[in-house]
C-alpha cells in the first residue's frame, strides 16, 4: 500500500483522518491527470517515430484499439508548457493619482490577454488566477505553475531574471524601450511609436531565483505586446511544446492589431527570431 494512504489510516482522530484522505486524494487525483498526460504524450511520441499503433500497442503491454482510446484520454500533452496546475499571473498595474486609498490599475491590454490566456488554459484542464502588482514592486518568483506578464521597468526583481538571457533583451534610449537580439544585433521598435497599429514582445521561458524551476514570462513593449503573444500561443502551443518541451528559451514575437477594436483585437501574430535555447 502506498505510504501516504498508510498514514491516512493510521490516524485515530476521525476529523483528521477524513481532512487527510480528502487531501491525499486530491493529490493523487492531479497526480492520475498528469501521469495521463505523459502517457499520451509518450505514445504520439513512439507513433511519430514511425510505429504502427499495433507496434506501439505491443511495446506497452496493450491492444492497437487500447491505444486509439489512449490517446483521446488525459489533457493534451502541450498542457505541460503552461504548467502542470492552477496557474497564477502577474500583472502590472499603475497606482491611481488623487484617491484617498490608491489601489494600483492594470491597463485595459493586459486584462484582455489575461482573458485570452484563461479561456487557452480553460480548453486544456487549467484554471488561473491573477495577482496585481504596483510598478516598482516585488514579483514572487519562486513558486510552480506561474506566468508573469511585467515589463522590466516595473519590478526591480523581475528585470535581474532578464538580465540573464544572453539572447534578447530590453533596452531604452531617448526614443523610449525597444528590444534587441543581441545573437544578430538586430533592434526592434514598436510601431505604436510611429503611429502603426504593431507591436513587438518578450517571451521566455527563464529560471527561478531558487534554482529550482522556471517561470513563463511575455512583456511587450507596450502593453497590447502580452496580448499577442497570447494570440502567437493561441494559434502556436501544441507546437512551441514540441519543440521546446518545457526547457528554458527566449523569443521576440510581433503582433498587429485592429486600432479601430475598443480592445485593440489581436489581428496576427508572428515569431520573428529563433527560438534561442541556453545551451543549445
Amino acid at each position: 500500500m502506498h505510504p501516504d494512504v498508510q498514514k491516512v489510516l493510521d490516524l485515530s482522530d476521525p476529523a483528521d483522518r477524513a481532512r487527510e484522505a480528502g487531501r491525499v486524494m486530491e493529490e493523487f487525483g492531479k497526480g492520475v491527470e498528469e501521469l495521463s498526460r505523459t502517457r499520451r504524450e509518450a505514445i504520439d511520441e513512439l507513433l511519430s517515430s514511425g510505429k504502427t499503433q499495433s507496434e506501439v500497442g505491443a511495446l506497452i503491454g496493450v491492444s492497437r484499439a487500447r491505444v486509439s482510446q489512449l490517446l483521446r484520454q488525459g489533457p493534451a500533452p502541450e498542457r505541460a508548457f503552461l504548467g502542470f496546475d492552477a496557474l497564477t499571473v502577474v500583472l502590472a498595474g499603475k497606482v491611481e493619482d488623487g484617491r484617498r486609498d490608491p489601489q494600483p490599475v492594470v491597463a485595459q491590454d493586459d486584462l484582455v490577454a489575461y482573458d485570452h490566456l484563461s479561456r487557452l488554459a480553460k480548453t486544456i484542464g487549467l484554471d488561473t488566477t491573477y495577482e496585481v502588482v504596483a510598478s516598482g514592486g516585488f514579483v514572487r518568483l519562486n513558486r510552480d505553475n506561474l506566468i508573469v506578464f511585467c515589463g522590466p521597468r516595473h519590478a526591480p526583481n523581475v528585470r535581474e531574471v532578464l538580465e540573464s538571457d544572453e539572447a534578447i533583451g530590453f533596452d531604452k534610449d531617448e526614443n523610449g524601450w525597444f528590444l534587441v537580439d543581441r545573437k544578430s544585433r538586430k533592434t526592434y521598435r514598436s510601431g505604436m511609436d510611429s503611429g502603426e497599429p504593431r507591436d513587438f514582445a518578450y517571451l521566455a521561458r527563464l529560471p527561478r531565483p531558487d534554482g529550482k524551476g522556471t517561470f513563463l514570462y511575455a512583456a511587450g513593449i507596450h502593453a497590447v505586446g502580452e496580448n499577442g503573444v497570447v494570440h502567437y500561443l493561441e494559434n502556436n502551443l501544441a507546437e512551441m511544446y514540441r519543440e521546446l518541451k518545457t526547457r528554458r528559451f527566449s523569443a521576440i514575437i510581433e503582433c498587429t492589431f485592429d486600432a479601430d477594436s475598443e480592445t485593440r483585437e489581436i489581428a496576427s501574430s508572428r515569431l520573428v527570431t529563433d527560438f534561442f535555447k541556453p545551451g543549445a
